[in-house]
């Protein structure tokens, strides 16, 4: 039998009390109540196994958040501000500044991400430099779009030039699963498009962002980033009452969106970008390759301990196929390296949810419980914060399993004979972000693509379920999302679409053309950015 993971050896990690926060471009101290921070992984000592503590946050109120509300609203100032009025070149001169900034601490954000949160290195260090290329790429779309804008349009005698303008105030909340890369994803490219912002850190993976503060309070104007710690119902609850936050990124369950919408006293003029719940299902036909589906289930459904919105949740598998396949994939499970994050073999470590343990147990009672049964040796097992990894077969729609988000280290079989089951699966189900199809036969697969595309944002064939590359839309069905994300698409989110037109005649052109000729408007420009 393995063994659960522990620090068996004092390695502190880097020590993060926060005792200040970003409000108005300054870095402003908190003297007020703090909630600490603990790593999911246990240290030995001689009174047992403990968690390490690593750190503080400020556990601040609605007081706190309202002032950083008032300092974005004053920044914005209806569209006037310093900030939504600059040019796309001061506003990208800012957000490289901070690039710079960043990646001089790349090394202690990897470590917190691995000590707060368990992400293994490899996974830590990827994080961090694919948030730096996203961060690149929004830059050299953002331009993309700014010369597209530079053209004037004539329909019917009416000139016009079209361009995008911020929105107002975002606020930009992020998942514990990718704190740094999901979190970012939605707030530069709010940034960059002139919004400015209150920003709620992670409920668990908040301590990377204190190696920014400094760059965030340095790098953009007073009132454009604003950071509020703590719990997020003290805080946000408040500043949603207002009727005042004019577009929300938030990832996370459907039912906390939903009560977060609900507060806004205006929810018609509340743009949200949501990422939620997804149930996603692998369907493995009777022909599919054999290896490549079980390496495929394995990495999809387990991957940083199957904490991922994409990750494989419940695998249908065909009957001719099926005990060949959990024979395979509960030998690839029995494979998987239990450890620390920053040991170079881990691939399954600790859980970092107050709880998690207990609720996936509960699952897999249920389940066994109603006649499913655990498929690899070592499953089932748990102890503090580690889950082992489990195969559950026999799964059927009696059980939790079959309809819940588990959101952890538990991977479902169901079989099946007639396609029409996984089909039916997937019409009824409420969430609708991506579906793994693997098979060989052209038929099969086709019919499966038809039915899936209405119920899905990604129908990924014989591959396992994923976001990236991130120019590609990433986007949901039911109740998995609101809005697309991508490089390009989330530039659109956190904007909207503006024109000035005026007559096509000799007196208005006139006019127009003194005004770009003086640069009087920031708006009405020609001025090609290279």
């Amino acid at each position: 039998m393995k063994t659960f993971p522990r620090c068996t050896f004092v390695a502190q990690p880097l020590q993060s009390h926060v005792s200040y926060t970003v409000l108005n471009g300054k870095l402003v101290p908190w003297d007020g109540p703090t909630i600490p921070v603990y790593s999911p992984s246990m240290v030995e000592s001689s009174d047992g196994p403990q968690r390490t503590c690593l750190g503080s946050i400020p556990r601040m109120d609605s007081i706190a958040s309202m002032k950083a509300l008032d300092a974005a609203e004053q920044a914005f100032d209806n569209g006037l501000g310093a900030w939504p009025s600059a040019s796309m070149a001061s506003r990208v001169e800012s957000v490289e500044a901070f690039i710079k900034a960043m990646l001089l601490v790349r090394e202690d954000v990897v470590n917190l991400l691995m000590w707060e949160i368990g992400k293994v290195r490899p996974d830590a260090e990827k994080e961090f430099d694919r948030t730096v290329d996203y961060l690149r790429d929004t830059i050299q779309s953002v331009k993309a779009m700014e010369r597209e804008a530079i053209h004037f349009r004539e329909e019917g005698g009416i000139l016009a030039q079209v361009r995008r303008v911020p929105l107002g105030v975002a606020l930009i909340m992020g998942p514990y699963n990718y704190p740094l890369n999901e979190t970012f994803t939605t707030l530069f490219p709010a940034l960059l498009m002139g919004n400015t912002v209150v920003f709620k850190p992670a409920k668990y993976g908040v301590l990377l962002i204190t190696p920014l503060l400094e760059a965030f309070a340095n790098c953009f104007p007073p009132g454009v980033v604003n950071i509020i710690f703590g719990r997020g119902r003290e805080m946000v609850s408040k500043i949603m009452e207002t009727g005042r936050i004019h577009t929300m990124a938030f990832i996370g369950t459907h039912k906390g969106a939903s009560d977060l919408k609900r507060l806004h006293p205006h929810p018609h003029r509340l743009r949200a970008v949501l990422g939620l719940d997804a149930k996603n299902p692998g369907v493995v036909m009777d022909d599919a390759d054999l290896n490549l589906s079980v390496s495929q289930a394995l990495a999809g459904s387990l991957s940083f301990n199957g904490q991922r919105c994409t990750a494989l949740k419940i695998l249908w598998v065909q009957k001719g196929i099926h005990d060949a396949f959990v024979a395979k994939l509960a030998e690839g499970i029995e494979g998987l390296a239990w450890g620390l994050p920053w040991e170079a073999s881990t691939k399954i470590t600790a859980l970092p949810e107050d709880g998690k343990t207990a609720y996936l147990d509960g699952l897999v009672q249920d389940a066994l419980a109603k006649g499913a049964r655990i498929a690899n040796p070592s499953g089932g097992v748990f102890d503090e914060t580690f889950y082992a990894p489990t195969l559950l077969t026999g799964v059927t729609s009696e059980m939790r399993i079959y309809h819940e988000e588990q959101f952890g280290p538990v991977v479902p079989i169901v079989a099946f004979e007639d396609i029409q089951e996984p089909i039916q699966y997937g019409v009824e189900s409420p969430y609708g972000q991506q579906v793994s199809l693997f098979t060989k036969n052209p038929h099969s697969l086709g019919r499966l693509v038809d039915v899936f595309v209405q119920q899905v944002g990604r129908v990924n064939i014989n591959a396992q379920c994923q976001r990236g590359p991130d120019t590609f839309p990433f986007n949901g069905r039911k109740d998995s999302a609101e809005g697309t994300l991508s490089v390009y698409d989330a530039l659109r989110a956190f904007s909207i679409r503006s024109l000035v037109s005026f007559a096509s005649n000799g007196d208005q052109k006139g006019l127009v053309s003194e005004v770009l000729s003086h640069r009087s408007s920031q708006f009405l420009s020609t001025d090609f950015y290279l």
